[in-house]
């Protein structure tokens, strides 16, 4: 009964700890049902989008402080801001210094 009960617990930790894979493709996998679902696209989209406010923002606090919009992003660093963001692929960050703008648009 005891060789029963051990077998029995071996299986069962098998079959549990067989789908902690964290790297499984079922997790990258696409529901087929979400394809057309517009709140799961729309989830997606905002994720690729980054917000650059805080970048506006610090334009216009350089442009306070130097009494002008610098040339370049990099300019901000690292006083302004810690660093330039990186943005997903397929967007890049377009930055209008006669306005002190800067957005991100799609490539």
């Amino acid at each position: 009964m005891n060789t029963v009960r051990l077998l029995l617990a071996a299986a069962v930790s098998v079959a549990l700890f067989s789908g902690c894979d964290k790297n499984s493709s079922a997790d990258k996998a696409v529901n087929p049902a979400d394809v057309n679902n517009p709140l799961v696209n729309a989830k997606r989209t905002a994720d690729k989008v980054i917000d650059v406010s805080y970048l506006n923002q610090a334009l216009q606090l350089f442009n306070v402080q130097e009494g002008r919009y610098p040339k370049t992003l990099d300019e901000l660093t690292p006083k302004y801001v810690a660093k330039i963001p990186d943005v997903p692929l397929g967007y890049k960050l377009v930055y209008d210094a006669a306005k002190g703008e800067v957005t991100v648009v799609r490539e």
